[in-house]
């Protein structure tokens, strides 16, 4: 839960499974928890774990890539859609940006922000290549014309993956918070990035899924220190 101890609160991993079981079209309820009045149940459940977890069959699941791994394995075609990724490398693609983003926001000195942003930015700029890089599938080797930029709208193609479940809530965390705190934006020219979001801002697996904007900002106000 949020601040008000109600509204959906921020984390990326809630919202990363959040987001996986509506891809997949399970129906499901969704009840906030608050953490500073943890239920007695959910303390039972898993002593010293944050949520998110899960229970099945009396075993507790607490690692979001093995709970990530039991829902594509148990929720699989013909009745529930494959979510997995074509391109392995898809499932890497921006893999160190939310890590170089957390020490760039950490950061309270100003003479070495410039380092910590020119980390992100060259974090930002490599999942902007992978982005702008035509995938096999989108080269006709029976064509003669080269094509030179991608226009995939997610990171394996033209559906939303694993992959993306992954990435695009911590990209719009960073998205929030860096523009707030550091007054920092993703350059313009990352086109790969900005059709990216785009592209997830059109959909409703993704939008109605995140926490409000103010959700992501509260949650890194302590985080989000005055530099010096």
């Amino acid at each position: 839960a949020g601040y008000d101890g109600e509204s959906i609160g921020n984390c990326p991993f809630s919202q990363r499974l959040f987001m996986i079981l509506w891809l997949k079209g399970v129906i499901f309820n969704v009840t906030t928890v608050d953490l500073k009045r943890k239920p007695s149940d959910l303390q039972n459940l898993a002593p010293g774990t944050n949520p998110p977890f899960m229970t099945f069959d009396g075993e507790v699941k607490t690692d979001v890539n093995k709970i990530e791994e039991f829902l594509e394995e148990k929720l699989a075609p013909p009745r529930y859609p494959k979510l997995g990724t074509q391109h392995p490398e898809s499932n890497s693609a921006g893999n160190d940006v939310f890590a170089k983003f957390s020490a760039f926001i950490k950061n309270t000195k100003k003479d070495a922000h410039e380092v910590y942003e020119k980390n992100l930015l060259r974090a930002l700029k490599k999942l902007d290549n992978y982005l702008n890089s035509p995938l096999p599938d989108e080269i006709d080797a029976n064509s003669t014309e080269d094509v030179a930029v991608s226009c995939r709208k997610f990171l394996d193609g033209d559906e939303l993956t694993l992959a993306d479940c992954n990435l695009l809530p911590k990209l719009h965390i960073i998205k929030i918070v860096a523009k707030k705190y550091r007054d920092f934006e993703f350059p313009p020219e990352m086109t790969g990035i900005w059709r990216y979001l785009d592209n997830a801002y059109a959909r409703d697996e993704f939008t109605n899924t995140c926490p409000a904007d103010r959700e992501i900002e509260h949650a890194y106000s302590d985080v989000a220190k005055r530099m010096k």
